[in-house]
């Protein structure tokens, strides 16, 4: 490889870098996951195209080299996974939380049991009642 290759080779990286910096920025909040779950998609063809190559190693550093790429290959997947379900859940809506009982379970006993202790749960009786 010659100076004029490296030169060349450098300035597309430093134009996809640009490039990319600029796409990402642009993108709102609210498209990000969709753009995660399909770049989870991306990353698993990564995956089959490392394990291809390390099928093919014949030498210790493709074999090496192969092995790391899948392994990266990996955590950039499941990585990308638990962003996307970490995003997910901020969309969700808040779940009230359930009054706690004197054992620590939840406060569960049978059906229609009394409201626990410090409930803010009024009966649909008192709520009537009222002038």
């Amino acid at each position: 490889m010659n100076g004029g290759d490296l030169v060349t080779l450098f300035t597309v990286f430093v134009l996809a870098a640009f490039v990319g910096f600029e796409v990402i920025s642009k993108v709102p909040s609210i498209l990000h996951t969709p753009l995660m779950s399909g770049t989870n998609a991306v990353h698993g063809v990564v995956i089959v195209g490392a394990m291809i190559v390390l099928g093919q190693a014949q030498g210790t550093i493709e074999i090496v080299l192969g092995f790391i790429a899948v392994v990266l290959a990996t955590l950039n997947v499941v990585g990308g996974f638990v962003v996307t379900d970490r995003m997910l859940e901020m969309f969700k809506g808040r779940q009230p939380q359930k009054p706690k009982g004197a054992g620590g379970d939840g406060g569960g006993g049978a059906l229609g049991a009394a409201p626990a202790a410090g409930s803010t749960t009024a009966p649909a009786s008192a709520e009537k009642a009222a002038p």
